[in-house]
């Protein structure tokens, strides 16, 4: 099979048009090739391999519908640029941003209506290093409503606690990382235990639910 070939049967045709995909093609992409796609996204990025897009036309074009291909739970922090990073456009993917990508009520049902109202492919939930809101849970930070949010990180840091021998504090870069990983499988796991309807489609492989860290340094996305 020709490159241009293999590029049009994952989808990865429109990093080059910049056409907004439709349904149908939506429809046809099975979970793996839509990571193998933001895979080749994030390779892309890192290595400045970017296209410009038309994004005035997209936003006209899109009016029409959305058919994104997966939906990121992503941090707050406005140093990970999601779409960016992945090399993705308008209409491409829902992103959910929460400080902490942590799980609650309302991040569910954004899920659940991304993919089975809108029929996303895959759940990413990405953590990041130099994470704020990891530092801030380590440091036991307390101040108004962030109490609440820092909690939701804090056993992250208390199964890290259990089991990390060297310097537990945020300024130890290999424990805020161990830290962040714990907090995105935490967040996968509260996905599959609170939301029975995505953890069915997950049994049904209609969709898949992964994990990942986003390094500032390098811009490289590692899947967990």
């Amino acid at each position: 099979m020709g490159e241009q070939e293999n590029k049009s049967e994952l989808g990865l045709e429109h990093i080059l048009t910049g056409s907004i995909r439709s349904k149908e093609e939506q429809q046809k992409l099975t979970p793996s090739e839509v990571l193998v796609i933001l895979k080749k996204g994030n390779q892309e990025f890192v290595e400045d391999n970017l296209t410009v897009r038309n994004n005035s036309d997209r936003i006209r074009t899109a009016v029409l519908g959305q058919y994104p291909l997966a939906v990121v739970l992503s941090c707050l922090d406005s140093r990970v640029p999601v779409e960016d990073i992945f090399h993705r456009g308008i209409g491409d993917m829902f992103v959910s941003r929460v400080a902490g990508n942590i799980v609650n009520e309302d991040i569910l049902g954004s899920l659940e209506y991304a993919c089975k109202v809108s029929g996303s492919k895959l759940i990413v939930v990405l953590g990041h290093t130099h994470c704020g809101a990891i530092q801030s849970a380590i440091d036991d930070v307390k101040m108004g409503n962030i109490t609440s949010l820092l909690s939701k990180i804090k056993p992250a840091v208390e199964k890290a606690n259990s089991f990390y021998k060297g310097d537990k504090s945020s300024k130890n870069d290999e424990f805020m990382d161990a830290v962040c990983h714990l907090n995105v499988q935490i967040s996968i796991d509260e996905i599959r235990s609170k939301s029975p309807i995505l953890k069915e489609m997950e049994d049904l492989n209609e969709i898949m639910i992964v994990g990942a860290i986003y390094d500032m340094k390098t811009g490289k996305v590692d899947f967990l």
